[in-house]
């Protein structure tokens, strides 16, 4: 499902990645853990594509996304890749509803279309009474489930969480935590999640500790 093959990345003088390896396998959550700047965040965005690698391989469902232009990459992003982060980035004049139903509308579906995906993931994420809300209007806990709701809205084959339960409670990290993988068992999705929450990183299937750019340990 993901594949990085020698992996290097620096920003001028600061080497954040160093020869990363790693594999990911379908239906798998895997926690990405370490130190701040060990270079987590930055691994992430490159396995989804929203930076490049200075040198390396990246193949994400079958496809060598290092290969690929940017409205390729764009289009790819868009039909395979959820983001998930942690400030939920909801557009605050749009209401829940709205905010689910973008990438879809981005994606070439009309508001009808974007509907028909998006009320099932609001009803399973149990947001469905919030629908005409704006961000304002809702929790914390639940703008996070209209953020993840907003990501599996083009059914992608994997999920991309940067620190998700971060600005949340530990009662609403928690259920964040199992919604994953609800999801999982649910739609079938491939996890990849940074995390600073040792609750979240054991209950992955995997841990990868990541360390001055590289990967120091793997924990099953």
């Amino acid at each position: 499902m993901i594949k990085v093959e020698h992996l290097f990345k620096s920003y001028g003088s600061l080497q954040v990645l160093k020869d990363v390896c790693l594999e990911v396998a379908e239906g798998e959550v895997v926690s990405v853990v370490g130190a701040s700047g060990a270079g987590k965040t930055t691994l992430l965005q490159i396995i989804g594509t929203l930076d490049r690698a200075d040198k390396g391989i990246v193949t994400v469902n079958g496809k060598d996304v290092t290969k690929m232009g940017e409205r390729e990459l764009a289009l790819f992003r868009n039909h395979n890749i959820g983001f998930v982060f942690q400030a939920n980035n909801l557009l605050p004049e749009f209401t829940a509803l709205e905010n689910i139903c973008m990438p879809a509308l981005i994606g070439g579906k009309s508001m009808k279309e974007a509907e028909t995906e998006a009320i099932p993931l609001m009803q399973f994420l149990n947001i469905h009474s919030r629908a005409g809300h704006k961000p304002s209007e809702l929790s914390g806990g639940e703008q996070q489930r209209v953020a993840v709701a907003r990501a599996l809205i083009n059914k992608p084959a994997i999920v991309l969480a940067d620190e998700p339960s971060g600005n949340l409670d530990s009662v609403h990290a928690r259920e964040l935590h199992e919604l994953f993988f609800e999801l999982r068992g649910q739609y079938g999705q491939t996890f990849v999640i940074v995390t600073h929450n040792r609750e979240l990183a054991e209950m992955s299937d995997r841990q990868i500790v990541l360390k001055d750019g590289g990967i120091y340990n793997e924990n099953n």
